[in-house]
């Protein structure tokens, strides 16, 4: 059977991580690796809740050498916990503290690092080995479990840094300020410097300086792994930090002219990367130069109708994707938002992506997104609503920039101020988070 090796530094002294300023080598991963492995219950599943990045591979390593599957869910609310229960009775928690609000059985993380064996055997896994179950992030409706082989993982995670520049003989140290927990950042951020031979770093800044902290830190050429809302914040935070080899935005659209300001700002290229829980990451782009996106080789797209599908050796059977594509040309295509996210009202036509980037791109608008409630009745009207962080402008006047950019029958109604957006981690709008917002401003508080 095929077998792909855990990681892809074949020397022993080859750095692999960087945590808190401290080299780690390849040789220090496996120790550990297998040390934890030893101390890890029989139970088949595992939630982990690793804050450090390289803790977090350790025990994904762990699991895999151990045949356990990770369980990666959406969010960590006691209700997912209690559907984790019902999907998996035997998970248990890895974890660096007691986490009260997690009600599985935990495992801690070993406190001092393992004790390095002079026999560097690589372990072999399996391609068709089952290493993980990702759940969709619930900004469509409910999560989905989606079953990963290591196959899977690691050949999506080899085409992405192949596709980016980062088999180049170089050592790119990898920064993410996005969670490991989530489909990116396990690709990008975990699976991918352990598949190219890179390192990754163990911190997950999240504030701006913390992010130009990380960076200024991380042994050059860095590689900033992030999102939109991340990036935009960086960029409005003035700040400057040392160079970036490359930045790397996922999980909600990135304009044109966001990815200008940070190539201009930061001097460097931004890359976007598309793919998703199903299929992982297929495609890469550079928006300041093109549109179109670039497939990974081996991708095969398909037409039929309205309807898009992807597959590959790995990918198989194909996969339906939930995006409209528009092919241009050899292994590229164009996209133009999320299916679920078309939207008719009186006839007219547009969909979410579209109005979000509008209102976003707005002077004045921090943040924002539309929503589309669901429908009452098949004779009603269905307003769409819009929730808008922008401190600087009130109702009339962003209203009027609206209607200066959109048809009128799409200007949200109602439009609604918030201090922020209910962003997960990931920066993602889970659609359950916009329908509760909107609940709690249409109904009245009890007296």
């Amino acid at each position: 059977m095929p077998s792909i090796p855990l990681f892809s530094h074949t020397q022993p002294d080859q750095i692999i991580a960087w945590q808190h300023g401290t080299a780690i080598t390849a040789a220090q991963f496996l120790a550990d690796v297998k040390q934890l492995a030893a101390q890890l219950p029989a139970s088949s599943h595992i939630l982990n809740m690793c804050a450090d990045r390289y803790r977090f591979a350790v025990g994904l390593a762990a699991a895999v050498i151990s045949n356990k599957i990770s369980l990666l869910p959406p969010t960590h609310t006691a209700e997912m916990i209690n559907q984790l229960k019902c999907y998996a009775p035997d998970a248990f928690c890895l974890t660096e503290q007691a986490l009260p609000a997690i009600a599985l059985p935990q495992t801690l993380y070993p406190a001092a690092p393992a004790t390095i064996s002079e026999q560097f055997d690589i372990p072999q896994i399996a391609n068709t080995q089952h290493v993980a179950i990702v759940f969709t992030s619930g900004s469509t409706g409910v999560p989905q479990a989606h079953t990963k082989t290591w196959g899977q993982l690691t050949h999506s995670a080899r085409a992405e840094a192949q596709q980016l520049g980062l088999m180049d003989g170089a050592t790119y140290t990898l920064i993410g300020t996005v969670p490991p927990q989530h489909m990116y950042g396990l690709e990008s951020t975990v699976i991918m410097p352990l598949q190219s031979s890179n390192a990754l770093d163990s911190r997950q800044p999240f504030y701006p300086a913390d992010i130009c902290q990380a960076i200024a830190a991380a042994p050059a050429p860095a590689v900033l792994i992030s999102s939109p809302v991340h990036l935009r914040a960086l960029l409005d935070a003035g700040l400057q930090p040392d160079p970036i080899a490359l930045i790397v935005s996922a999980t909600a659209p990135l304009s044109v002219e966001l990815a200008g300001a940070l190539e201009t700002r930061f001097h460097t290229h931004v890359h976007e990367v598309y793919g998703s829980t199903e299929t992982g990451v297929i495609a890469t782009r550079l928006p300041v130069h093109s549109a179109a996106w670039q497939l990974f080789p081996n991708i095969k797209l398909s037409i039929n109708g309205e309807h898009a599908s992807v597959s590959s050796v790995q990918i198989n059977p194909a996969i339906t994707l939930n995006d409209i594509i528009e092919p241009v040309g050899e292994n590229t295509f164009l996209l133009h938002g999320r299916t679920a996210d078309l939207v008719n009202i009186a006839g007219k036509r547009s969909s979410l992506s579209y109005l979000n980037h509008q209102l976003t791109s707005l002077p004045g608008v921090v943040d924002g997104a539309f929503y589309m409630p669901d429908e009452i009745t098949p004779d009603s009207i269905t307003r769409l609503a819009a929730f808008v962080v922008a401190p600087a402008l009130d109702a009339t006047q962003l209203r009027a920039l609206l209607r200066a950019c959109i048809d009128p029958a799409f200007l949200p109604r109602p439009l609604i101020f918030v201090d922020q957006l209910p962003r997960n981690a990931t920066g993602k709008l889970p659609r359950t988070a916009l329908r509760d917002l909107l609940h709690n401003h249409l109904t009245p508080p009890a007296a």
